[in-house]
């Protein structure tokens, strides 16, 4: 290399054509640095092509197009994810002039890309072959033809979404359909008791119908997965979920291609590139132990071969030359299973779910519907308030001071309606007003009862009293149990509708904002040192209801067992970066080198991130974290770090049993603290869900409301309140 820069040193060049070289030496001494390539300075018939390769977006047909203008391409090597390809020519004068081509720029999307080529002294041309698929997957390509895809297509009406016929979801890297059984992603299962009415589309049947004719499968399923994918869009890699579904699993890939990475536990990988109509079959081994994801990216590499050949790609495919850039459409993936009735006992346990010791629950997701939002409500609000029922009385035994003095306010004879009023502790606070109360938790309004109030089991959203008929309603500690901002409208609209024209209403909920105006709520103020006594009535003032031992929580069953999945991108290599880093500093013109490429490099990593539910295959280890996300659970006693989170309570006393509490409310000394001799046993957790209001949320909820006006808002010990009148112009 010193001797070729001694020779050009006696040529008189045009400035243009020594920052020209300039830019090729330092592209040689890169590729010697990071990739081990030498150049050398006596011409021959190969050259290397610096940022000519696939890692730069360069596809292998606009290369060759470019290297052709100037003689017989003899070999052309792109390694996959490098930014430089190797090129070796007939003939040494063909080689010469591609030489000429140094600083020659190719348009890619809207960028540039500047070559720069050099010789070198050989080229290795040996081309690996296709490797075994894993056992048990079978590709059977054409498998319907352009008629039967577009009648399949159009019979996806993705505008339509009625939850009796099918169940849809808008998913962060696609979005899916599901027929026959509603995949859940909560706990990445299917609910074999609740087939959706609907059944499998029609239009599938023919299709089903040859796959069992053709012997691909004996049963017939009754579960589809449809996915869309976007051109960038992917799923992680898992292994469906051995107890949801029975062995075989048939995949119809439908409008663009793909290539879907295979991956052993022990590491071998296969890529396998999924033609348009074509069918994968998976049973076996490669449906029980083997991952399969695919990447999300725009740009897929794959072998530049005969489209006749078999598709499966070598599963090392840094070791193949012959390959080439596919760019992505859009695919619609039908997936096809039948639902297991009974457990799993495959030969491979160490991936089975059925028999393993039972997993704890994985932490809830934030609901997407009507339906997932009951469901969230049910078991992490409604079941936990049943089970907590007297302990959480025995903490709510002082009155809020706010709250009171609203209550005082109010003329004698008042009707007054407490929404949610738990224990009762404010239906006895003005003895001079008409006071009933409603509560969710049936364990609640007993208590209420046996205190001597009035009260009915009721849901916040549906209150079975007439429209304009109290003086005044309250909502304490309520509203931020609704996990969505239209259910928590709801209960306001309902509010609104019990009132009089005139009539007022007091709402507290729980505030992100546990320090405000440079003071700390009571909440953040009280230690452990005070003991339970103390601890419940800081609960009490903060409107956590929360126990004193709850402050660092083990998540009593709550996984956060993400895992590690979707690591391996398998179409993406990470060796390419520093070699890509410099030779992107060759020319100003060419800074994006190996860069985006639509996906290929920087879009990968988004799948290690995407961990919460699989769709066309259900997972057992490999989750999917997609919007929506999973709930966080909340460490006691410290400021939130997110607005919807799940609170621990540690139980004591019994939980529902034991309850007997006078009219005046609960004692102070209701919890008496162990003494030395006696240690306390290991309390249940459970864990309630909680939107905490940011401030402005509340009255940005209330205005949306028709015929109220804000009368007052303020914040109280860790609580955002407002005072709403009814204005009667509804």
């Amino acid at each position: 290399m010193e001797s070729c820069c001694e020779n050009v040193k006696a040529v008189r060049r045009s400035k243009e054509e020594k920052k020209l070289l300039r830019k090729q030496i330092k592209a040689s001494h890169t590729l010697l640095k990071h990739e081990g390539i030498s150049t050398v300075s006596q011409p021959t018939k190969s050259l290397v092509v610096a940022n000519g390769g696939l890692g730069n977006g360069v596809s292998r047909e606009q290369l060759q197009d470019v290297l052709g203008e100037v003689g017989e391409v003899e070999i052309l090597v792109m390694p996959p994810h490098k930014p430089y390809a190797l090129v070796t020519y007939r003939s040494e004068v063909s080689a010469q002039r591609g030489h000429a081509l140094n600083g020659r720029q190719l348009q890619r999307g809207d960028q540039i890309v500047t070559l720069y080529l050099s010789y070198v002294n050989t080229v290795d041309s040996e081309l690996w072959g296709c490797v075994d698929l894993p056992p048990g997957l079978v590709l059977v390509e054409e498998f319907v033809s352009p008629e039967e895809e577009a009648l399949l297509l159009d019979a996806i009406d993705w505008t339509s979404h009625d939850e009796d016929v099918t169940v849809q979801k808008v998913l962060k890297h696609r979005r899916v359909k599901h027929f026959g059984y509603e995949f859940r992603y909560d706990n990445n299962n299917v609910d074999k008791d609740k087939p959706l009415p609907g059944g499998l589309p029609q239009v599938c049947v023919p299709v089903l119908e040859r796959c069992v004719r053709d012997r691909h499968t004996e049963v017939m399923p009754d579960q589809l997965t449809v996915n869309q994918y976007q051109s960038g869009q992917g799923i992680p890699p898992h292994v469906d979920t051995h107890s949801a579904f029975e062995d075989l699993i048939l995949s119809l890939s439908l409008g663009a291609k793909t290539v879907m990475d295979f991956r052993h536990p022990e590491g071998r990988s296969v890529a396998v590139v999924l033609p348009r109509r074509s069918l994968l079959v998976m049973k076996g081994e490669s449906r029980y132990l083997w991952t399969h994801g695919i990447t999300p990216r725009k740009f897929d590499v794959v072998p530049a071969c005969d489209p006749k050949s078999p598709a499966a790609v070598t599963s090392d495919l840094s070791n193949h030359s012959n390959l080439t850039l596919s760019r992505r459409g859009t695919r619609t993936s039908l997936t096809f299973r039948k639902v297991r009735r009974t457990p799993c006992d495959c030969g491979y346990p160490s991936a089975c779910d059925s028999q393993q010791p039972p997993a704890p629950p994985s932490p809830p997701f934030l609901p997407r519907s009507q339906t997932d939002a009951c469901r969230l409500e049910a078991e992490f609000v409604h079941r936990v308030y049943e089970e907590i029922a007297c302990h959480f009385s025995s903490t709510r035994h002082s009155p809020w001071p706010r709250v009171c003095h609203f209550l005082s306010s109010l003329e004698p004879g008042s009707i007054l309606a407490d929404v949610g009023c738990g224990n009762g502790k404010y239906l006895g606070v003005n003895p001079d007003v008409i006071a009933v109360g409603c509560d969710r938790s049936s364990a609640l309004v007993q208590i209420c009862s046996e205190r001597g109030f009035q009260a009915f089991v009721s849901d916040a959203l549906n209150v079975p009293l007439r429209s304009d008929t109290c003086d005044a309603c309250i909502s304490i500690a309520v509203i931020h149990h609704l996990s969505t901002q239209k259910r928590r409208q709801a209960v306001v609209e309902e509010l609104v509708r019990l009132l009089r024209p005139g009539g007022r209403a007091l709402i507290y909920v729980w505030a992100v904002e546990q320090e405000y105006n440079k003071q700390k709520s009571k909440y953040l103020k009280e230690t452990r040192q005070q003991g339970p006594t103390g601890d419940n009535t800081a609960q009490d003032l903060s409107g956590t209801a929360t126990d004193a031992h709850n402050t660092a929580q083990d998540l009593s069953g709550i996984a956060t067992d993400t895992h590690n999945t979707a690591q391996d991108l398998s179409g993406i290599a990470t060796d390419a970066h520093n070699t890509a880093q410099d030779l992107s500093g060759i020319a100003t013109d060419t800074h994006n080198t190996a860069q985006d490429l639509s996906g290929i490099a920087t879009d990968a990593h988004n799948t290690a991130q995407d961990l919460s539910g699989i769709a066309t295959d259900c997972t057992k280890v490999h989750r999917e974290t997609e919007s929506p996300a999973k709930l966080s659970v909340h460490t006691n006693r410290t400021a939130f770090n997110s607005q919807d989170l799940l609170v621990p309570w540690h139980l004591k006393g019994g939980g529902r049993g034991g309850c007997n509490q006078g009219r005046g409310g609960g004692s102070k000394n209701t919890l008496d603290p162990p003494t030395e001799a006696q240690a306390p046993a290991p309390s249940p957790v459970f864990h309630r869900y909680y939107h905490v209001f940011q401030k402005g949320e509340l009255e940005e909820l209330c205005v949306r409301v028709r015929g109220v006006a804000i009368q007052r808002s303020y914040h109280d010990q860790g609580n955002w309140c407002v005072i709403l009148k009814k204005t009667g112009d509804r």
